[in-house]
């Protein structure tokens, strides 16, 4: 079963940060509280929504036509997404 980065705290919901890295090559390890990148933070649903739009080259057109959704809709989705990925940026400028 393919695992997902969860983004959300499994207990109160907040914002969860990456804590550490390691390479399985050499076993280095990287420690720190970093912040996880915008798209990592959108749920698993908008995260395919987007990788669908720029293999459709950015066509919301196409991407109607693949979803079988009216290009109105399709639109709609993308500012959904558009509009959780700038809350997320002004968290990230508040600290929280």
């Amino acid at each position: 079963m393919k695992m997902i980065l969860p983004y959300l705290c499994p207990g109160c919901q907040s914002q969860l940060k990456v804590k550490s890295l390691n390479c399985k090559q050499c076993g280095t390890e990287v420690t720190g509280f970093y912040d996880l990148p915008a798209l990592a933070c959108l749920p698993q649903d908008d995260q395919t929504f987007i990788l669908k739009f720029v293999k459709s080259s950015g066509s919301l057109k196409d991407m109607a036509k693949h979803l079988g959704l009216s290009y109105p809709t399709v639109r709609n989705l993308l500012d959904e997404i558009i509009e959780k990925i700038k809350n997320y940026e002004k968290q990230l400028e508040m600290g929280v």
